[in-house]
């Protein structure tokens, strides 16, 4: 799986909208949404941002492991 897809059912998981993850992401929702849709990377900060608002690890969401492992605290 990809990030793209990942960030989509994480962010629908947690019942939220493309405008409130980017206002997290400090972005515009037009700017989020090439990210679901794949056709923007997403940056590293950006990915820490949203590991650590879904408390979910980096892995899970760059799609390299099918489970999301709890941030350590």
């Amino acid at each position: 799986m990809y990030f793209y897809q990942r960030i989509r059912d994480l962010r629908e998981d947690a019942d939220k909208t493309q405008k409130e993850i980017a206002e997290l992401l400090q972005i515009s929702q037009q700017h989020y949404c090439l990210y679901e849709q794949g056709t923007r990377e997403l940056p590293m900060h950006h990915f820490i941002t949203l590991a650590k608002y879904y408390q979910v690890s980096l892995d899970y969401i760059a799609g390299l492991i099918q489970h999301p492992l709890p941030l350590e605290r």
